[in-house]
C-alpha cells in the first residue's frame, strides 16, 4: 500500500525526538492495569511469563503484546496499550521475553529479535487453551521486528491472526545498531549495554564453561555484546550474521496479514534502511506510517493515551 498519511501533531516540546524518547520512557506513567500472571513452559525447558489482563465485558478477541530491548510486560507503552484496548473489548496477553519477567531464565540463551519460536509457542498456547477466534499481534521497537519477522518468513499462520500493528522497529538490525553506536545516541546505549552487562554477569555464573569474565569485560559497544553473547548463544555466526539473518525488513514483501509499521521520522534509533518505503509500496497487506515526530516510541497524546494506542485500536477495529 502506499504511504499512510499521519495526523499526528503533537505540541512544541513534543516536537523533539529525544524529548519524546525521554518522556515517554522515564516519565509517563499509566495506573489502573490489572495484569495476571502465566507461566508458560517450553519445550526446550525454559519458560515465559504472560501477564494478562481482560476486557471490562467477556470477548473472543486478544491482542498479543510484545516489548522491546531489556523491557518487560510493566513498560509504559504496554501497560498503555493493555489499557485502551481491554477498554475496547479485547483481552491482552502482554509477553515477557527470556530472562525479562525479573526471575532469569533457565538456559544459557535468552531472547533476541528474531527468536519467533517463543512467538509461536504463545500463539500455539493461546489456540491450545482459549478460545479467542481473533488473534491481533503488538509488537514495539525489537517486538516489533520479532512480529513483523514471524510474518513473513514463512510460518504457517494460524486464521485466527487477523492484524498486527509494529511501532518504531529497527527492520533492519544493522542499521539501527549503527545509529546506536553513534554519539547522538551515546545514552541510550549506555543504559541498555548497562542493563545486558548485569545479566550476562548472571548468565556467566551460572554458565562458567559458556563465556568467561574477562570476555566480559571487554564489551565495549552494544555490537560486540552481540559478537560475545547473542550471536553464539543463539547460532549465529556473529553479530552482523544475527543482524542479517534476523532483521525483518528482507521479510516484509511476503507478508499477507494485514500489518501497519509506525516508525517517526524523528527516531534516533533508527536510519534510513529502517523506512521500508519501497515493501509498503509493493505489498497490499503492508502500511507504513511516518509521523514526522515521536522520537522512539514516545508519540505523546491527549488524556495520557498515546497516539499510538489510538492507532492500534483504529488499526485493530478496521480489520474484520
Amino acid at each position: 500500500m502506499p504511504l499512510v498519511p499521519s495526523n499526528y501533531r503533537p505540541p512544541f516540546l513534543f516536537r523533539n525526538g529525544h524529548f519524546s524518547t525521554i518522556y515517554a520512557g522515564a516519565i509517563r506513567k499509566v495506573h489502573g492495569v490489572i495484569q495476571k500472571r502465566e507461566r508458560l513452559e517450553l519445550q526446550d525447558g525454559d519458560f515465559l511469563d504472560l501477564d494478562w489482563s481482560e476486557s471490562i465485558q467477556p470477548t473472543e478477541k486478544v491482542a498479543i503484546l510484545l516489548h522491546g530491548l531489556e523491557g518487560d510486560a510493566q513498560r509504559h507503552y504496554i501497560t498503555g496499550s493493555a489499557k485502551k484496548l481491554t477498554q475496547n473489548n479485547f483481552d491482552t496477553c502482554a509477553v515477557n521475553f527470556r530472562g525479562c519477567s525479573g526471575q532469569p531464565n533457565r538456559l544459557y540463551r535468552s531472547y533476541h529479535s528474531g527468536a519467533t519460536k517463543d512467538l509461536m509457542a504463545v500463539i500455539g498456547h493461546i489456540l491450545n487453551t482459549k478460545d479467542y477466534t481473533k488473534i491481533y499481534l503488538l509488537g514495539f521497537s525489537l517486538g516489533g521486528n520479532l512480529a513483523l519477522k514471524y510474518l513473513g518468513e514463512g510460518n504457517p499462520i494460524p486464521k485466527e491472526i487477523m492484524a498486527a500493528v509494529a511501532v518504531s522497529v529497527p527492520c533492519d538490525l544493522k542499521d539501527a545498531c549503527d545509529q546506536l553506536l553513534r554519539s547522538k545516541n551515546v545514552l541510550y546505549s549506555a543504559r541498555f549495554k548497562k542493563h545486558l552487562l548485569a545479566k550476562l554477569r548472571t548468565k556467566q555464573q551460572l554458565f562458567p564453561t559458556k563465556i568467561s569474565e574477562g570476555a566480559i569485560n571487554k564489551i565495549s559497544t552494544l555490537k560486540d555484546f552481540d559478537d560475545a553473547y547473542t550471536a553464539p548463544a543463539h547460532g549465529f555466526a556473529n553479530a552482523l550474521d544475527y543482524y542479517a539473518q534476523c532483521s525483518s525488513k528482507q521479510f516484509l514483501p511476503k507478508i499477507t496479514t494485514p500489518s501497519l509499521i509506525i516508525n517517526a521520522k524523528d527516531d534516533s534509533f533508527l536510519g534510513e534502511a529502517c523506512y521500508p518505503y519501497k515493501e509498503a509500496k509493493d505489498n497490499p497487506s503492508l502500511f507504513l506510517e511516518v509521523p514526522e515526530f515521536g522520537g522512539h516510541v514516545g508519540f505523546w497524546g491527549r488524556r495520557n493515551i498515546s497516539y499510538a494506542e489510538e492507532r492500534i485500536l483504529n488499526f485493530f477495529k478496521s480489520i474484520h
